[in-house]
């Protein structure tokens, strides 16, 4: 088959990679438009270094790039992490159409986000979806899906980075199989059960020290590395990071958001039902450090209180 490959970043670029490499028949490399100056995209590199052309348009709305990938005589189009709106105009011309990857198990947790959500919601499983995308926001009928567990101390980096990532990679590479032997399905996403999250940003990570200490770890599980949950110390902003999560069932953890004990290089903080063990974090303007170290610089002992 012939086909196009349109992505981004590391993702985009791993996944030319892995197609380049098994022998695929690549005739076009899109990608995102380069600012001046700014440092080439890692799928633009990977298109030079496998002497592949390469696209980068402002906008696929336009019929003039509608006509130049009707030029590439395309039988399959795979988006492997795009984040211009691609209109059905475009993703139609290939002759087999255009398969997406999307880290979630849609229809749930639709949208850009779709990693932090399933953490910060406590949910005990998420996975990805390879999908024919139409004008909707992942709402394309689906070709198949992979679970994966998401364990007591996950992240979002480590759920990527880890699971999804290179999980996602073989996951496409089996779809353009199955679209290549005729047997690629086309599941229509179950509208009823479906969710939609918008961006995970930082107003939404600020930690309430009156939840639930499982709500709590939950929260910065899921914004760590990005966008960071935060707590405030004597007005500034203090992003937590690494940590676990201590359960006190007979409730003398101390009162949410007091630091109950500064030991190694931890700060334990307490919130409803248990507390916080806090490992890294960053102050306003700083750096990831030890949790005990920042105390120390900060002047935070046991029974000050965050928040």
């Amino acid at each position: 088959m012939r086909i196009i490959v349109n992505g981004q970043a590391a993702f985009g670029k791993d996944m030319l990679d892995a197609l380049v490499k098994r022998g695929e028949t690549i005739v076009g490399v899109y990608g995102p438009t380069q600012k001046d100056g700014a440092k080439p995209d890692p799928i633009k590199d990977g298109a030079a270094a496998h002497g592949l052309p390469f696209f980068d348009p402002a906008s696929f709305r336009k019929p003039e790039v509608w006509d130049h990938l009707r030029a590439l005589k395309a039988d399959l189009g795979v988006m492997a992490y795009v984040t211009k709106f691609v209109p059905e105009d475009f993703l139609n011309i290939p002759t087999h159409g255009t398969i997406q990857y999307h880290p979630s198990l849609l229809p749930k947790h639709r949208g850009p986000s779709s990693i932090n959500w399933p953490i910060i919601e406590g949910t005990a499983r998420t996975g990805l979806t390879i999908f024919w995308p139409n004008n909707g926001l992942d709402t394309g009928p689906v070709l198949l899906q992979k679970t994966v567990d998401i364990g007591p101390d996950d992240t979002l980096g480590s759920i990527y980075f880890d699971k999804l990532y290179p999980l996602g990679i073989q996951a496409m590479l089996e779809a353009v199989d199955l679209v290549r032997a005729g047997k690629a399905p086309k599941i229509v996403q179950d509208e009823a059960t479906a969710t939609y999250e918008g961006w995970c940003r930082v107003e939404n990570v600020a930690i309430d020290w009156s939840k639930p200490a499982t709500h709590v770890h939950n929260l910065i599980r899921g914004a760590n590395p990005q966008p960071g949950a935060w707590t405030r110390w004597q007005g500034k902003t203090v992003q937590i990071y690494e940590c676990t999560k201590r359960i006190d069932r007979t409730g003398a953890s101390g009162a949410p958001g007091e630091v109950v004990a500064i030991e190694g290089e931890t700060m334990t903080v307490a919130a409803v039902g248990g507390a916080i063990v806090v490992s890294r974090v960053r102050a306003e303007g700083g750096k990831k450090i030890a949790a005990a170290a920042f105390a120390a610089e900060a002047g935070i002992a046991k029974g000050a209180k965050l928040g």
